[in-house]
């Protein structure tokens, strides 16, 4: 038995090479319809359109008898028109107005561990500043020896590192504490992105200012109409945490935090505060309004944990699920992500049959500590309804629970850090739906 009270691997067999060349095989010799999912490179529901006849081999496609664009006609790339349709989205109902909500990753149309700076999800609590970055200043005082002002200029001077890692606000797969909400993998589990961040360590700022020996905490406040501040430990600011001013290769985008925002690997989303200003040195903790009334856990006697910052060992499988149906019986590889606070993902088992058997699902290199994890396992659908989940463990031996057990120790009043396993309910048409079982 593992630590979720769920029973271990019995060994059951997956897909041989045999089921997956013989499908493939099927794939590319059987319909037109099975054909045209191949060429579009694409099982998303909103690009499912067959190719026409005359586009397929031995056919010269239309769209080798003209010239293409030139170079200068798209000056900042964009994605193709046809995966137009693979978008950030919004919950309307989630918040009063678009200025203090979120909008959630496409984590169904990702792959490997990279989320595109122009696909990671939004948290503003009162929208987006526009920053000029010769105007903006870093301010790091309190209990230091001496007090400084930092311009982008002096900031981008630094000796500069290069980390991915992974972000994910502590309400996500918030609205299923109380049931399966909501029908997608985008919305259950879509505020989380992996990047690689770029800037300069938080702890070369502080050896140039000296910190007091009282200095136990520092306040992050940023430049936004709401002031976002949270309290973070001396401990962690020392240990990892980055002021970043790049995003995968480019300058931060607006809506993540121009022109520069704090990284702290693992902890809560909103730790990470954006569009960065202030940076105070005190000894002891502040308690503001996010770290209190917000960003608490209540639990199911009335009193609410505080400080809960690490995002604990948590996975799910983005292939299939509601928004990628399966098309037909056969060979398939289910895809997923897992990641966490503590460091490393080391394992994932997968299971087809609702846990009644767990298997070992392979995971893609590279496997960086605080990081989103690739993972993928062999399996043949034999067409009949199914339960899949996914279950990861980090390298400290944690392995990520089930909802069950979450309530049992924390009830169903919280809205933060439900890492529990998700499950999918495949039926025998192929259609996805997100369910809770016991």
């Amino acid at each position: 038995m593992t630590k979720d009270g769920r029973d271990t691997p019995k060994g059951k067999t997956v897909a041989s090479q045999t089921d997956r060349r013989n499908f493939l095989k099927k794939s590319l010799m059987g319909s037109a319809a099975v054909a045209g999912t191949l060429a579009g490179g694409s099982l998303l529901s909103g690009n499912q359109a067959a190719a026409q006849t005359s586009n397929l081999p031995p056919n010269l496609p239309e769209w080798t008898g003209s010239l293409g664009q030139g170079v200068v006609a798209n000056p900042y790339g964009h994605p193709s028109e046809f995966e137009k349709t693979v978008v950030r989205r919004n919950v309307a109902w989630l918040t009063a107005s678009t200025e203090s909500s979120v909008s959630f990753t496409p984590l169904y149309a990702l792959h490997g561990i990279i989320t595109p700076s122009g696909l990671a999800f939004e948290r503003h609590h009162a929208g987006i500043p526009e920053i000029d970055p010769n105007q903006h200043r870093l301010i790091l005082h309190g209990l230091v020896k001496e007090a400084k002002t930092f311009t982008m200029d002096d900031l981008m001077r630094f000796p500069s590192v290069s980390r991915v890692h992974f972000v994910e606000c502590a309400a996500n797969s918030g609205m299923e504490w109380r049931g399966a909400q909501l029908d997608g993998v985008q919305f259950t589990h879509g505020m989380v992105m992996c990047s690689e961040w770029t800037g300069v360590k938080l702890s070369t700022l502080l050896d140039e200012c000296g910190i007091d020996p009282k200095g136990k905490w520092i306040l992050a406040e940023g430049a936004d109409n709401a002031a976002m501040t949270r309290s973070i430990p001396i401990a962690k600011a020392l240990d990892d945490v980055i002021v970043a001013y790049a995003q995968n290769g480019e300058m931060l985008r607006p809506e993540q935090g121009y022109p520069v925002r704090l990284i702290v690997p693992g902890f809560e989303g909103n730790m990470n505060v954006k569009w960065l200003r202030r940076l105070k040195i005190g000894d002891k903790p502040w308690f503001t309004r996010e770290e209190t009334s917000k960003y608490t856990d209540l639990m199911a006697d009335g009193k609410a944990r505080m400080f809960t910052w690490v995002q604990d060992a948590k996975s799910v499988i983005t292939f299939p699920c509601p928004e990628r149906r399966l098309k037909d019986k056969g060979y398939y590889e289910i895809s997923g992500l897992a990641w966490s606070g503590r460091g490393k993902i080391t394992h994932v088992d997968v299971t087809t049959d609702g846990g009644k058997n767990w298997q070992p699902a392979k995971l893609q290199t590279p496997v960086l500590s605080k990081s989103l994890t690739r993972f993928r396992f062999d399996w043949h659908w034999d067409g009949s309804p199914t339960y899949m989940e996914s279950r990861c463990v980090d390298e400290t031996g944690y392995v990520q629970p089930t909802i069950d057990s979450l309530r049992k120790a924390r009830g169903v009043n919280p809205i933060y850090h439900n890492n529990s396993i998700q499950t999918w309910k495949v039926f025998p048409n192929g259609e996805v739906h997100n369910v809770q079982i016991a």
